[in-house]
């Protein structure tokens, strides 16, 4: 028995939700979202959006907690909005930004520019003695999520001195160098 899946998900103030053919579009201050769903019957009554399985197979109960999860997740980026930054530990590592396009000095023989969705809006803070830091912000979860991911892959922190790109928060398992 999924028990994400049988909560019911309130909808916000301010946010509209359609279910037609199989794709459920939720609409708010942020932006719109749309989501193909399968396996599960969604209905909007008064107030709340409920998912219910037609039986208990094993594909059924899969898909049952993650359209939930999913649905939600929209609700609350069109509401609130989603947030990741990343923390550029190491010396000389610095980021900058114009508009979409993302600057990474990051050790290599060349800087990395990025060109962000235009769903993303991106800031980057340098304060002097602090790492600098990059802030993603969007309505979309998943949109965010992959970016981050995406720059965290061009430097992941390393296990001896911590340095590279790592999530704000990030608890990093550190190694003893070699013993003499």
């Amino acid at each position: 028995m999924s028990r994400i899946g049988n909560n019911p998900v309130a909808i916000p103030e301010g946010v509209t939700v359609e279910v037609q053919d199989n794709v459920i579009t939720v609409k708010g201050k942020l932006g719109e979202l749309t989501q193909e769903y399968s396996a599960v019957e969604v209905k909007v009554e008064d107030g709340n959006v409920m998912l219910t399985r037609p039986s208990d197979s094993k594909e059924h109960k899969a898909k049952h907690g993650l359209y939930r999860s999913l649905v939600y997740n929209m609700m609350e980026g069109v509401s609130k909005g989603w947030s990741k930054e990343l923390e550029l530990v190491g010396v000389g590592y610095r980021a900058s930004n114009q508009g979409q396009k993302l600057d990474l000095a990051l050790g290599f023989s060349h800087n990395i520019v990025m060109n962000l969705a235009p769903e993303v809006k991106v800031e980057t803070i340098s304060e002097k003695g602090k790492n600098p830091i990059i802030k993603l912000t969007s309505h979309d979860k998943q949109l965010v999520g992959q970016i981050a991911a995406k720059i965290r892959s061009f430097r992941k922190p390393e296990p001896y001195k911590g340095k590279g790109i790592k999530f704000v928060g990030e608890q990093l398992r550190r190694k003893a160098g070699k013993s003499a």
